[in-house]
């Protein structure tokens, strides 16, 4: 992390996730030297984008796949192919759509906010938001009517920690809903560690952080059926035009996805534990403190410590600032701060790193 210290930005511990406000993964030494080798050279851009494509579409086993700058990318992308498809006059008049079958249904609780509104990414690919419900509830009945009567361009399924996916329609019957009814159904698995499963429930458009679960860079793709990611591709000549993805991207995306399907699943979950059990043990004994193993909220296979006051013990926040106002700075998961967790997520930490941790907490519970 030398180039940090040169100018004079501090590097941090990251014990938040694969979160875009910290830089998303720590890149694998191979990921990394993937976009230096490809910086030092030319290459045809679409021919890289194609054969990228191809070996991206082979590992989700989708029929085709179309690279993005990142998720939120590839949600404005995936609206304006479902929109204007392939026809040049429509690409090039996005994000205006008046006329055209341009409503996006979003369930109630899917109706978020990731960094920014999920509703203005899909303005932004040429797309009318349409919520659907409550965020108490979405039924099958109401979806299924929402769809008769909207004849929507698309359906937005988002599979996130941001979601409330309690009491909405799950996926499954998004994908049947939305089939019979002949309209596409987009899954929004930016954070998502599964490079199969969307694509293999039924979903037309999958749209995937590169920088997060896959440990590649700033960027992303759309996984899904071959006319649609065509559409996609098309895109490139409208509204995609600036969210190009330069060469070294594309090239590390390669190598950090292929990497991610050769990994070893069990030493990796192994090594969270590790990680857990090394913060957690700092504060076995400690009066005033609760630490528990709390299971991700989006259902991934994910246990972080999680750190909280008995009886208002301490202040869950002068916790959370002692940790960050250190050096290096620590940065802890915030989600559920409200409810007075602390959480720290093992992915992005070494077991060296989780000594650190490890030394604060009891620093600051001395």
């Amino acid at each position: 992390m030398e180039i940090y210290e040169r100018i004079g930005v501090p590097a941090v511990i990251n014990a938040a996730g694969k979160l875009t406000a910290l830089g998303g993964s720590a890149q694998a030494e191979e990921v990394a030297a993937a976009q230096f080798s490809a910086a030092r050279g030319h290459v045809d851009l679409a021919a890289l984008r194609q054969r990228a494509g191809e070996l991206i579409a082979k590992a989700t086993g989708a029929e085709g796949a179309s690279v993005t700058t990142g998720a939120a990318a590839g949600i404005v992308v995936s609206v304006a192919a479902v929109i204007a498809g392939t026809d040049p006059r429509l690409v090039a008049r996005l994000p205006e759509s008046d006329g055209l079958r341009n409503a996006v249904l979003i369930q109630a609780g899917h109706w978020v906010n990731f960094g920014a509104p999920v509703e203005q990414m899909v303005r932004m690919g040429g797309g009318r938001p349409s919520m659907v419900g409550t965020v108490n509830g979405v039924s099958e009945e109401l979806l299924a009517a929402s769809l008769d009567a909207e004849q929507p361009a698309a359906l937005l399924y988002v599979q996130s920690h941001h979601a409330v996916q309690g009491r909405m329609v799950p996926l499954d019957r998004c994908v049947a809903l939305a089939h019979e009814a002949d309209v596409p159904l987009i899954v929004d698995a930016a954070a998502e560690d599964d490079l199969r499963r969307y694509v293999a429930a039924g979903a037309d458009l999958v749209t995937y952080s590169g920088g997060k679960a896959f440990g590649g860079p700033t960027a992303g793709f759309v996984a899904g059926r071959r006319e649609l990611i065509e559409a996609c591709e098309a895109q490139t000549r409208g509204i995609a035009r600036p969210m190009k993805v330069g060469k070294e991207q594309i090239a590390a995306l390669i190598v950090a996805v292929e990497r991610y399907g050769q990994r070893d699943e069990a030493a990796e979950r192994d090594r969270w534990r590790r990680v857990n059990a090394v913060v957690s043990g700092a504060l076995a004994g400690v009066a005033g403190v609760a630490v528990t193993l709390r299971a991700d909220e989006a259902g991934r296979p994910i246990e972080r410590v999680a750190i909280s006051a008995v009886e208002g013990a301490f202040d869950p926040r002068e916790l959370v600032r002692f940790l960050a106002d250190g050096t290096p700075s620590i940065r802890t998961r915030n989600h559920q701060l409200d409810a007075g967790l602390v959480q720290i997520d093992p992915r992005e930490l070494s077991e060296e790193q989780a000594t650190v941790i490890a030394g604060r907490l009891r620093e600051f519970f001395a």
